[in-house]
């Protein structure tokens, strides 16, 4: 069964490809899906041409990317139900006070990104109850929605990190996104190293200026909440401290997590790319041939062997293969064995009737 599919894929592939000339050009000007994240409207063209025609003007909601504005959305609820409920039962909330809203505020950061230093602990059990709701679903909140957030922030500023660090060469649009696709997650690391260096100097500086702590407390005191351990004997206990604090440990907290993630995709990306060296410098074998001949006739044609590449490289499988032989076999609505537009146009029509 599996054969018979991948035989008809090759088909298919080649009955297709035969059409073109030259040979050649067949599979390596195969045009893809345009690429959403980076519109060429994004970057600076040469010689200050603009690529695009300038887009309509927008309200400053408008422009505002889906992502932050569910980020904003979320923590706002968050924090204000949050306030709202902790203000409540302040009274019930042992440890060193200074306002009642702003202890209110602080605790839910301080609960939701489970920093927990211990200046402020619920002291009843329905506190205590109310306490596990939150960070529970202030961890979901982080890690549903406000990494999502972050690593479209990450995305943002990769244009500018390229540029910078190729000042002397003129890139072009096409350079860039080039650069950006191969080196999309290393430069992720980058850029979000850079940031957590300058939170954790920040921090320090502040705590030494504002808190009056020594600069090894003051590190000591930064490392503990950026990791989430929150030992307690230091923390933020001054009316500033805390206003600084509530924006500090939020982005300090994430910024630490999404960069552990983009060192965890770069090496899982790295492996696959280890792969790919090897599948492509391996020599053939006769047993290779064999295996890539998909239809049995003794020789290998240009779509057996991208499959069997494809395949050995783990870019895709026998399940990818059986779900695109089924689509395109919907949208083959005449079994000619080759898409048209009236194929097509037929194809979605009978969609749309169901």
């Amino acid at each position: 069964m599996e054969n018979d599919i991948e035989n008809s894929l090759s088909r298919k592939l080649l009955s297709t490809a035969s059409q073109l000339d030259p040979k050649r050009r067949r599979f390596r000007r195969c045009k893809s899906a345009p690429m959403a994240e980076y519109l060429p409207s994004e970057i600076n063209p040469r010689n200050g041409a603009s690529l695009t025609a300038p887009p309509p003007s927008q309200s400053l909601c408008d422009k505002i990317h889906p992502s932050i504005k569910k980020v904003g959305i979320y923590l706002f609820l968050y924090l204000t139900i949050g306030t709202t409920c902790f203000y409540f039962v302040g009274n019930q909330i042992k440890g060193d006070k200074i306002d009642g809203i702003l202890d209110s505020v602080y605790f839910c950061i301080v609960t939701m990104t489970t920093v927990g230093y211990g200046d402020l602990v619920p002291n009843t059990a329905p506190t205590k109850l109310l306490a596990c709701a939150f960070v529970f679903s202030g961890m979901a909140l982080v890690g549903l929605t406000l990494s999502k957030g972050a690593d479209y922030l990450v995305e943002k500023q990769e244009m500018l990190l390229i540029k910078a660090m190729h000042m002397r060469e003129k890139l072009g649009p096409t350079e860039i996104l080039e650069e950006i696709e191969t080196n999309k997650v290393r430069y992720k690391c980058l850029m979000t190293f850079s940031f957590l260096v300058v939170l954790i100097t920040v921090g320090t500086v502040f705590l030494v200026l504002v808190e009056k702590l020594e600069f090894v407390d003051a590190f000591y005191c930064v490392c503990s909440t950026v990791t989430t351990l929150g030992y307690g004997d230091k923390s933020f206990s001054t009316k500033y401290g805390r206003v600084f604090a509530i924006v500090w440990i939020l982005t300090s907290t994430v910024c630490l997590a999404q960069l552990l993630c983009y060192i965890a995709e770069f090496n899982t990306e790295k492996k696959q790319k280890e792969l790919i060296e090897y599948v492509l410098t391996r020599k053939m074998t006769n047993v290779d041939l064999e295996s890539a001949d998909l239809d049995d006739d003794g020789s290998v044609g240009a779509a057996e062997f991208v499959i069997y590449k494809l395949k050995e490289m783990g870019k895709i499988n026998q399940e990818d293969i059986s779900v695109l032989m089924d689509e395109f076999e919907n949208l083959d609505v005449d079994q000619s064995g080759t898409l048209s537009l009236c194929d097509v146009t037929l194809a979605q029509s009978v969609r749309t009737n169901k």
